[in-house]
C-alpha cells in the first residue's frame, strides 16, 4: 500500500501491472496520421448533440462502463449478436441503455471519412468522454488504438456488471476483477450525478424492505416518502424516471456524495458505498477539497478503466457498422 498523490486511497499493484501489461499499444493521437480529423469529428457530432438531449451524457459513461466490464473495452456491447448467441444488449443491466443510434451515425461519420481505420471502441471512448465534457465534466485523457471484438453474450454481461442492487463486498469484487480498486468504485460512481434510473433499480427499497411501511431503513425516510408519493407510486412503476442527483442532474458535481452521506443515495450500490470504511473516507475526502480536485481524480479513474483488457495491433477487428461484425 502506497500513497498516489490521493492520500488514503488504496492501489492494489498487481492489479494494475496487470492492466499495464494489457495496453501498452494505446497511444494519444493514435489516428493522426491514418485518420487525422477523427476525433474532431466525434468531438463535433457531441457538441453539437448533446446540449440537446444532455441526459444521453450519462448514458454514454454508463455504456463504456458496461462495455469495458464484459471482454475490455472493445465495443462488444454495442453487438445485436454474434454466431446466434443473444448479445450483451439483451442482459439486465443493459436493457435500459440508450444512445445505439448515435453511436452509429458518429460512426458513419468516421467511416465516410476514412474507412476501416476507427473502431467502434475508441468512438464509444470518445464519445463518452466528449459527453462528459460538453456537460461541463472533466476533460479526461483518452490514448486510443482499441480494436472490436467479435463476440458478445449476454450471460457474461449479466455476470459482470455490477447490480444496482448490490452490497459493498460484490462491488468491490467485480471492480478488482477489472482491475480497478476502492478508489475506482467510489470515483466512478459520481458518474451518477447526472444520471437517471428507472423505478424497477430501486422500488424494493420503498416497498419490499424490512423497515415500517417496506421501507429500507439505510434510506432517509423522508426521501423515500417523497419517491413513494411523487416517483414511483406503485411497486410495478416500470416507467418513470427519477433523477439520482436531484436538483444538480445537469451539473457534474459533488452534490451526490453529499447525499450520500445524508442517507439519499438512490440505489443499493450507492448506500453500499457509506459502509465501508475506506470507501466512507474516501467520500468525505472529496466533500472536503475542491471540485477541481474531485474532476482530476474523476479523470483518472475514467482512463483507466478505458484501458480495461483492450484489443490492439492484430486482436479483433475493425468494424465498419458497430452493430454487426464484419462478414
Amino acid at each position: 500500500m502506497a500513497g498516489t498523490g490521493f492520500p488514503g486511497f488504496i492501489i492494489v499493484f498487481g492489479l494494475l501491472a496487470f492492466i499495464g501489461s494489457t495496453n501498452a499499444q494505446l497511444q494519444m493521437n493514435f489516428y493522426a496520421k491514418s485518420c487525422p480529423k477523427a476525433e474532431k469529428i466525434i468531438s463535433d457530432y457531441v457538441k453539437e448533440h448533446i446540449p440537446n438531449a444532455p441526459s444521453l451524457a450519462a448514458s454514454f459513461i454508463r455504456m463504456h462502463f458496461h462495455d469495458c466490464f464484459v471482454r475490455g473495452c472493445d465495443g462488444s456491447v454495442l453487438l445485436n449478436s454474434t454466431n446466434g448467441q443473444s448479445p450483451e444488449k439483451n442482459a439486465v443491466p443493459n436493457q435500459t441503455l440508450r444512445g445505439f443510434d448515435f453511436i452509429d451515425r458518429v460512426k458513419s461519420l468516421v467511416e465516410a471519412e476514412c474507412p476501416g481505420i476507427v473502431s467502434c471502441a475508441d468512438i464509444l471512448t470518445l464519445v463518452a468522454r466528449d459527453s462528459i465534457v460538453t456537460v461541463g465534466g472533466p476533460f479526461c485523457q483518452v490514448p486510443t488504438g482499441r480494436r472490436d471484438g467479435v463476440i458478445s453474450n449476454v450471460t457474461e454481461a449479466n455476470n459482470n456488471i455490477p447490480s444496482p442492487f448490490s452490497n459493498f463486498t460484490t462491488l468491490l469484487t467485480l471492480f478488482n476483477n477489472q482491475g480497478l480498486d476502492t478508489n475506482d468504485l467510489v470515483l466512478l460512481s459520481g458518474a451518477h450525478t447526472i444520471g437517471i434510473a428507472h423505478c424497477p433499480a430501486f422500488s424494493r427499497r420503498l416497498y419490499n424492505s424490512t423497515g415500517p411501511g417496506g421501507v429500507d431503513p439505510t434510506l432517509d425516510s423522508e426521501y423515500a416518502a417523497n419517491l413513494k408519493t411523487n416517483k414511483c407510486t406503485t411497486p410495478n412503476d416500470n416507467t418513470t424516471i427519477v433523477e439520482m442527483d436531484p436538483g444538480s442532474r445537469k451539473t457534474f458535481d459533488l452534490s451526490y456524495y453529499t447525499l450520500l452521506t445524508k442517507r439519499r443515495g438512490l440505489f443499493n450500490s450507492d448506500a453500499a458505498l457509506t459502509t465501508d470504511s475506506t470507501s466512507l473516507g474516501l467520500i468525505n475526502q472529496l466533500l472536503s477539497s475542491p471540485q477541481s480536485f474531485f474532476y482530476a481524480q474523476f479523470a483518472k479513474s475514467m482512463e483507466k478503466m478505458g484501458r480495461i483488457n483492450i484489443k490492439t495491433g492484430s486482436q479483433g477487428e475493425i468494424r465498419k457498422q458497430c452493430a454487426l461484425v464484419n462478414s
